[in-house]
This record gives C-alpha cells, sequence and structure tokens, in this order.
C-alpha cells in the first residue's frame, strides 16, 4: 500500500449502473505531481486544466469520472471541471490548483454538473485507508470498455510504487496512454518525479497500440506522498516505477477490444531507434497484419509491405522476417526451409511475436499490439447503444 494516500469510489450512475463510475483520491499534504498527456490538439477539458496546474508541483487530491470524457464541450466543460476542483477542495480543504481531474468516456456530450459534483462530494465523503478492496474498486471506477480493472504494484527500497489503469479502445498513445494514475510515498521533488515518468512512459505506454487512435483524453499523472522519504536508489526506484509502466501497458493491450491475441512487434537493423520504433508502429498498427494474426494467417507480406510504408530506411534485398521462432524471409524473398505450417503453429498460441531485420544499421525497438477481430467491430459499432 501506500502511505498518504486515501481513496474513495462510488457508483454515481453518471453512464453506468451497479458499479463504481467516479473516483477520488485524496493525496497528504506535500505531495508532488508529474503529469504527461495526450498530443491530440482536441484535447480534453480536464487535460487542460491539468496542464495548466500542473507547473505548480503540488497535488492533494485527484478525481476521476467514467463514461463522460468531458471532451470537445467547450466552456459548459470548463465549468465542470471547475464545479469539481471546487467541491473537492471545499471538501478537503485546500486550494482548487492541487485537485487534478480526469474523465473517460463518450465525446462530445456535456456532464450533469449538479450530479457531478453530488457524485463528487459522496466520494469525498467516503475516502479511507487504501486495502487491496479500496484499490480493486478505484482501478473499476476509471473503467469504460475494459473487461477487467488494471492495477499493478512494485517496491523501492522502502517505497512502495502503486499504479491503476483504464484503456481498451482508442489506444494508439503519442505521450501516454488513455488514463493511467501511480501513486508512490516516496519523496521526490517534481521536477525529479516528472523526468521519471517520462523516462518510464516512453517505455512503456508510448509503445503500445490496440487500434492506432490516439484518445482525447490520455492522461498519466505520478503522485508522490513522500512518507517512505527521498529514493536511496534512484536508479532502483526509476526501475520499480518502469516496471509498474510496463505491466499496465500490457494490461492494457491484452485487453485490447476484441483482442484475443497478445502481440510483441520487434524491429531491428534500422537507421536508430527512432526509426525501428516507426516501422515497429506500422506494423503494429496494420489492420491487414492485425487481420492476418487474428485469423491465424501466416501472410508475412502484410509485415513487408508495413515496413515499406513507414518512410523509414529499409534495405528490400537484406530484409527479413520471423513469426515466432520461425523466419519467413531472408535477404528479400521467402527463407530457405520455410515452413508455414510451423509458423502457422506460432499464431495459434495467445502470445505472438513478429520480429524483421531491415538491414541498415544498429536500431532496434520493441512495440506491443494486439490483433483486430469481429469484436472490436462488434464493440465500437454499438458503443453508445
Amino acid at each position: 500500500m501506500v502511505d498518504g494516500v486515501r481513496l474513495g469510489s462510488i457508483a454515481a450512475g453518471l453512464r453506468y449502473h451497479g458499479r463504481p463510475d467516479v473516483l477520488v483520491a485524496e493525496l497528504a499534504p506535500g505531495t508532488t505531481v508529474a503529469g504527461v498527456f495526450t498530443s491530440s490538439l482536441c484535447p480534453s477539458a480536464p487535460v487542460d486544466w491539468c496542464r495548466r496546474v500542473l507547473p505548480g508541483g503540488a497535488a492533494r487530491a485527484l478525481v476521476c469520472n467514467a463514461g463522460n470524457a468531458n471532451a470537445f464541450t467547450g466552456q459548459e466543460g470548463e465549468r465542470s471541471v471547475a464545479a469539481t476542483v471546487e467541491t473537492v477542495a471545499a471538501a478537503l480543504n485546500c486550494s482548487p490548483e492541487e485537485v487534478f481531474v480526469a474523465s473517460t468516456g463518450v465525446i462530445g456530450e456535456p456532464l450533469d454538473n449538479s450530479q457531478l459534483v453530488i457524485a463528487v462530494d459522496s466520494a469525498a465523503a467516503a475516502l479511507d485507508q487504501p486495502d487491496a478492496v479500496r484499490w480493486q474498486d478505484a482501478a473499476r471506477a476509471i473503467c469504460t470498455t475494459d473487461t477487467f480493472a488494471k492495477g499493478a504494484s512494485a517496491s523501492a527500497g522502502p517505497a512502495s510504487v502503486v499504479g491503476i489503469a483504464k484503456g481498451s479502445g482508442m489506444i494508439a498513445p503519442d505521450m501516454a496512454t488513455m488514463l493511467s494514475f501511480v501513486f508512490t510515498d516516496a519523496a521526490l521533488p517534481s521536477a525529479a518525479a516528472q523526468r521519471a515518468l517520462t523516462t518510464a512512459v516512453n517505455a512503456s505506454f508510448n509503445r503500445v497500440t490496440v487500434d492506432s487512435d490516439t484518445s482525447t483524453s490520455d492522461t498519466v499523472l505520478l503522485f508522490c506522498t513522500g512518507a517512505a522519504g527521498a529514493p536511496q536508489d534512484m536508479e532502483q526506484f526509476q526501475q520499480s516505477l518502469n516496471t509498474v509502466c510496463l505491466d499496465l501497458a500490457h494490461q492494457i493491450v491484452r485487453d485490447g477490444e476484441g483482442a484475443t491475441k497478445f502481440v510483441t512487434v520487434t524491429v531491428t537493423g534500422a537507421a536508430d531507434d527512432q526509426a525501428a520504433e516507426r516501422i515497429a508502429r506500422a506494423i503494429a498498427d496494420s489492420p491487414l497484419v492485425k487481420t492476418a494474426v487474428a485469423a491465424e494467417d501466416a501472410n508475412w507480406g502484410r509485415i513487408v509491405m508495413a515496413v515499406g510504408k513507414a518512410g523509414q530506411a529499409a534495405d528490400r534485398d537484406r530484409l527479413a522476417i520471423w513469426i515466432g521462432s520461425e523466419q519467413a524471409a531472408a535477404d528479400g524473398q521467402l527463407a530457405p526451409g520455410y515452413s508455414e505450417e510451423r509458423a502457422t503453429e506460432h499464431l495459434r498460441q495467445p502470445e505472438v511475436t513478429l520480429t524483421a531485420d531491415v538491414g541498415v544499421g544498429n536500431g532496434s525497438a520493441t512495440v506491443w499490439t494486439c490483433d483486430l477481430t469481429h469484436g472490436y467491430i462488434d464493440i465500437n459499432a454499438g458503443y453508445r447503444s
């Protein structure tokens, strides 16, 4: 558990019924905060607010509601954020600028401010020290189409690092991903926390994709209560934070809407690591690659296509491709001894690996994704119904 954190979550019925959908977390005085947000040019009102107050470096509360993204809602969205932070600030006797907010759900629908204020006030009144059940309720309260609540934890010396996340669709972060809130009782100045979070995000949330769509609401926040003191080994703390973020990011991919397979895409031999990541993402985002994986069809030509469209240097006549451990292509053509049966057997597994060496340098990168099935269409075709 994390000293200096109290959690309250309630079923407010903002969109869902019979399950928690509003979360309030109270943070001890002196808590520092770091954040990474969506690169979308149509961000939500909560993202705008968090960006505005983050430079203050201090946090006393987090509020999140599920079912309504409060995005593309104009001044009405700003009023919803103001009503939320003022309600929590009054309940916890803190400044509104120390209250961080996040919303997830349908875009373009105004929130019912009176209902939201009542819900937030009730959740604040229910605050208590978090145990396993409260962490579970907190993780459930931020879900939308998720099929399971997502949480991860690690220790860093005497400090704990605990994170929760939501995400299943509209997952192609270019900063962080969906919503994720990480709490630690380590003491870090806000600048150090920001460096640590950015490093962790770049190695985790920024390396996953479900459907190539970047959300308006993507937010990752790190709260450091300081109860356990300053980390004696910053490298150990960074590793623990990386572990929690990567665990959460992988859970999001495993819970991709309609997904049946967890796919690891690795690219080597690129001009540099950045080029390798772009090629890996082109493969991971390709609907043709993803549907081939879903169908357990070893159509490795689709990987060739994705490498070629990535816009990064690649040597066609040195290109090599593997499906699992089975080499499908070598030196720009069908690999000698390739067995489609062995490749297909690998694709039948719930964990799939695709590897491409593009033959121009020493850059490498890994991106994680899932397959694309009819289930994704079913979920999103009826999302608002």
